[in-house]
């Protein structure tokens, strides 16, 4: 064999080999090692929780386990800021909700632009709050408090985890939308504290999640005037909504979702939908959430154009109110 032959029999074999080489590597699919959720608040909390009943759930139909990364610090902000800079490939995914992805956005100067740096994949479940009260409370219902308030301006204290909470936000909306005025309290210490000084009877009145809410009314250690929704809860059907106690409008949900970074591929994405959406249809995991006050969409708004629809439309209803309050929370760093 001539040394020409012997060269193009080598070069043959190592077009072969690379080949061969290359062929597991197109076959691979998304995904092919775990896959992290990034939870932007500590363990244990009402965004911590939903998101690890969800993703333990999703190993199945991704056929990957899934780790929970607990990346708290400055409203939320920290946690999101990592999630926006992973790499987009499908195996960071940050777990948003209501304050995260929309009222972080008024308030902040965010390094990251919550619309743009994201893609949307599944809206997983709808938290709404609820108008707690103190036992003693001479008003019976939601009307009384309204017609209450307009007769005693800023005679009602309402407790808050401090300047652009949920507790805070949700007050300020109900002021706007009934024509009231409450007197705000502010705890360092978060929503625990507002709800023992609810229970101890110093504080009149707070807005609370669902999730947080249920065993202290449960407990029969405050009183449940209202949930902030047009739905009742499964767990707590005999709370009166919004609307049918007298404070019509007032939806207030600090719903929870899924985002991944800006780029990553549309397969990844898709992938990562269907297996929320399958999740969601499990019968024994949508009861484990409803037990905690949870409420899941209908199909047709779990989806990733659904969640961008509403994602926007959040903003757009949230920030004007937000912004006009001038609400100066404590930079984030």
């Amino acid at each position: 064999m001539s040394a020409a032959d012997l060269r193009r029999a080598f070069l043959v074999v190592l077009a072969c080999a690379t080949l061969a080489g290359l062929q597991p590597a197109a076959a691979q699919t998304y995904p092919e090692r775990p896959v992290t959720f990034i939870v932007p608040y500590g363990a244990g909390g009402p965004l911590d929780t939903v998101a690890r009943i969800v993703t333990e759930r999703m190993r199945a139909p991704l056929k990957q386990s899934t780790v929970i990364e607990n990346v708290p610090g400055a409203s939320g902000t920290v946690g999101v800021g990592r999630a926006v800079r992973a790499a987009p490939d499908g195996y960071t995914v940050c777990v948003g909700n209501w304050p995260t992805h929309v009222v972080n956005g008024a308030m902040f100067n965010l390094a990251y632009d919550l619309v743009g740096d994201f893609e949307p994949v599944a809206l997983l479940t709808s938290n709404p709050y609820i108008m707690l009260v103190r036992k003693s409370l001479p008003s019976r219902n939601v009307r009384d408090l309204i017609a209450h308030l307009k007769a005693n301006p800023g005679g009602v204290t309402l407790g808050t985890a401090g300047p652009g909470s949920g507790q805070h936000i949700s007050g300020l909306y109900f002021q706007n939308v009934t024509g009231t005025t409450l007197r705000f309290v502010p705890y360092r210490a978060g929503a625990i504290d507002v709800l023992k000084d609810l229970v101890g009877e110093h504080i009149d009145l707070t807005f609370e999640q669902a999730i947080s809410a249920l065993p202290s009314i449960r407990g029969g250690s405050v009183n449940a005037y209202a949930v902030a929704s047009d739905t009742r809860l499964a767990a707590a059907p005999d709370i009166p909504t919004v609307d049918e106690a007298g404070a019509p409008g007032i939806h207030i949900s600090a719903w929870t979702g899924l985002f991944v970074p800006k780029g990553t591929p549309e397969e990844a994405i898709a992938t990562l939908t269907r297996a929320a959406m399958e999740t969601l249809a499990d019968l024994a995991l949508v009861k484990r959430l409803e037990d905690l006050g949870q409420t899941i969409p209908p199909p047709e708004r779990q989806t990733a154009e659904a969640l961008r629809t509403y994602h926007k439309a959040e903003i757009e209803r949230w920030w004007p109110l937000i912004k006009a309050a001038n609400i100066k929370p404590e930079a984030p760093k």
